[in-house]
């Protein structure tokens, strides 16, 4: 048995995470603040005795020991990162620098999620882990992805300054059940919209490009990659390599839900990556053949599934 710390853990995938590593007989404990996530995430999991709750904000300093860490803690769309910018970069930095601090003193592995949006808006097409990116360092986006660039920046500091053992993913576009329903995401926002006869919003003109992974395929590439040796820090992309048109997804949600939802179109936000498509093969070669194996209509039935009965829907 492991004692695994995971921050951000009553959030989306904070949660899966939580609960499967309890199915695998390890001892976690949850921290959060309650910014994005929520306790009805992981109230299933509290009779658990090996499941422990704390709230507390990772910007601040925290004492604990434990075998690994997880950093998952940060407000991860748009409408939530961009509602307190100053908030979401302190989360990113200082977070880090908190949990490489505890993971230094205590001697533990700790892993970084990172995001595929330190690619920005790419001119390389996939990405792949070399790229260095196309990032705006002052749109509104910035403090999310230069958040997120400057995490990775600190987790290799501490690997080459004090031999911190580190593990850095890139986390591209993942959906599943316990997404919040208004978070602005393209996956939640098409489906809620969907199962509420509202018109399904596209940005743009449709044409650009997701890659798109279920919940279950990145818990497996998080899990393998903090079982790796310690010559592997990362980073590593964990996504689909599959590519689809945001029109093509929102067509898909519509066949799927039975929706009589119009598509309407409205003008594309600043920094908005036109291409986003990860270059898995590190993946497959360091994570013992880890690859993506939910196609993304298995996925999307368990994710409005979930939805159904998660809202209010508006019968016609």
């Amino acid at each position: 048995m492991k004692k695994i710390l995971i921050t951000g853990g009553a959030g989306f995938i904070g949660s899966h995470l939580c609960e499967r590593l309890l199915n695998e007989g390890n001892e976690v404990i949850c921290l959060d603040n309650y910014f994005t996530g929520s306790k009805s995430n992981i109230i299933h999991l509290l009779k658990n005795p090996y499941f422990e709750l704390i709230r507390h904000d990772i910007t601040h300093s925290f004492f604990i020991e434990a075998d690994e860490i997880y950093n998952l803690a940060c407000p991860a769309s748009p409408v939530h990162y961009q509602y307190n910018p100053i908030k979401t970069i302190k989360t990113s930095v200082m977070g880090a620098i908190n949990m490489l601090g505890l993971a230094k003193r205590i001697r533990a592995k700790v892993l970084q999620a990172s995001t595929s949006e330190v690619y920005g808006d790419p001119k390389e097409h996939p990405q792949s882990e070399a790229y260095w990116g196309n990032v705006n360092p002052i749109g509104r986006r910035s403090c999310y992805d230069e958040g997120k660039r400057c995490a990775e920046t600190l987790f290799m500091d501490y690997y080459y300054q004090n031999k911190v053992r580190i593990k850095i993913v890139r986390i591209f576009n993942t959906y599943g059940p316990r997404m919040h329903p208004n978070d602005g995401r393209v996956v939640s926002n098409f489906v809620v919209q969907a199962l509420t006869n509202q018109d399904i919003t596209i940005y743009g003109d449709g044409s650009q490009t997701r890659s798109f992974q279920y919940i279950d395929d990145l818990l497996e590439g998080l899990i393998r990659m903090m079982g790796t040796g310690e010559e592997v820090t990362g980073p590593v992309n964990i996504g689909n390599p599959v590519e689809f048109t945001i029109r093509e997804l929102a067509e898909k949600v519509l066949a799927l839900t039975g929706s009589k939802s119009k598509i309407i179109y409205k003008p594309l936000p600043a920094d908005d990556p036109v291409q986003r498509k990860p270059d898995t093969s590190q993946a497959n070669k360091l994570l013992n053949g880890w690859e993506a194996k939910v196609p993304l209509e298995e996925g999307l039935l368990k994710t409005i599934e979930y939805f159904k009965n998660k809202i209010e829907i508006n019968r016609p």
